[in-house]
């Protein structure tokens, strides 16, 4: 008989990233906007796949964000933020659509955010 095992929550959160990136690939004209959430900042990139390089990223502790919020609960304002950011940055290099990873959390909160704040700066996904 199988034992039990029990996983917590980041090892469930690793599964299910995994799980999403077996069906979701960047390329150069469509790259993949990955997210990554830590208890005080977040980062985001886009990465083509196929060669497997960072085109663009943005995170909330560049002093252009920090110093734009200084209020309680700025999180999620950060979040929108750096999703306006990173838009910016791929529209300069001629990217409009991007596939968004999520990472396994989820859509919810500050992740809801940058994908909200990639919209607002022009990309489609």
């Amino acid at each position: 008989m199988a034992k039990h095992v029990h996983l917590d929550r980041n090892q469930k959160r690793q599964w299910r990233k995994i799980r999403i990136r077996k069906r979701l690939s960047g390329t150069a004209e469509e790259p993949r906007l990955c997210v990554y959430r830590s208890t005080q900042y977040i980062y985001v990139q886009a990465v083509d796949d196929t060669k497997g390089v960072t085109i663009a990223a943005a995170s909330s502790l560049e002093p252009a964000i920090k110093s734009q919020l200084k209020t309680s609960g700025k999180h999620v304002a950060a979040a929108e933020k750096v999703g306006e950011l990173v838009s910016e940055r791929l529209k300069a290099k001629g990217i409009e659509k991007v596939v968004f990873d999520r990472g396994g959390y989820q859509y919810h909160g500050r992740i809801k955010a940058v994908a909200e704040g990639a919209r607002k700066g022009g990309l489609q996904f």
